[in-house]
């Protein structure tokens, strides 16, 4: 079976595999100070909740936004698991030709994203993660990843607003009950949701610019489900897309 993590800044994804099956998934806080032995601890626990153990984990591949975490990841695979875990970053192969300035300066969650996209579509098409930022990841045609867009996430949104305007209340992201609020946490929500809603419909009509007017666009990330919705641009929505990329990533790697 395969291990597969996504170490994102707020929450920490992962999933094991048999085969090309996705057995189970869970997420967890992501803790900046971890250390490997309580990473190591908090994965044997939740998979002893599904009836798996690590003995059952015959490969992992990590990819991680901290990091500070990932010598600790690398850690729990040669400690707790027994073989040498793949950390994306310089050196992985991808099979796409990077057309980035300095490819090392690449989130290791756009480079995976950008690799189910592209496995998935066949052709030009777009990944938009909605993470802790938000993220836009074109592929041309030919295969090639061209770079991104990187935008504040709603959540990081949220805060700001709340801690820059003192009469602005924090919110829970649920559906706007209309669009004109009638109520200041409605009017906020109206505007969190349709504003960024907006925002990627933007974006993605401006890179279809460019990549063509057929480019197909994925959306993945944890608050993809409250906004996507409401947008009219977003083709596909898949909150394991990153999940898959990495199991295509350690298949190229082997």
């Amino acid at each position: 079976m395969l291990l597969v993590v996504d170490v994102g800044n707020t929450q920490t994804h992962f999933g094991a595999f048999d085969g090309t099956e996705l057995v189970e998934h869970w997420r967890f806080a992501t803790v900046r100070t971890s250390t490997a032995d309580e990473l190591g601890a908090v994965l044997r626990n939740l998979l002893e909740l599904r009836g798996l153990g690590l003995a059952d984990l015959d490969g992992s591949i990590v990819s991680s936004t901290v990091p500070q975490l990932r010598p600790e990841w690398r850690q729990v695979g040669t400690r707790y698991l027994r073989h040498d875990t793949i950390i994306v970053g310089p050196g992985v192969k991808t099979g796409m030709a990077l057309r980035y300035d300095n490819p090392r300066e690449i989130g290791p969650d756009r480079l995976v994203n950008a690799v189910a996209c592209r496995e998935r579509v066949q052709g030009a098409c777009i990944c938009v993660d909605f993470g802790t930022a938000i993220t836009f990841d074109p592929v041309s045609a030919d295969g090639e990843y061209l770079g991104g867009i990187i935008f504040p996430g709603v959540e990081i949104s949220m805060e700001a607003l709340s801690v820059r305007a003192a009469a602005l209340p924090k919110i829970e992201l649920i559906e706007p009950r209309t669009l004109i609020g009638k109520s200041t946490i409605d009017a906020i929500r109206s505007g969190i949701v349709y504003g960024f809603a907006g925002m990627v419909d933007s974006i993605v009509r401006r890179l279809r610019d460019e990549l063509g007017e057929d480019t197909e666009t994925i959306a993945t990330g944890g608050l993809a489900s409250a906004i996507v919705p409401y947008t009219e641009t977003i083709d596909q929505h898949d909150e394991l897309l990153t999940l898959t990329g990495l199991r295509l990533l350690w298949e190229r790697n082997r």
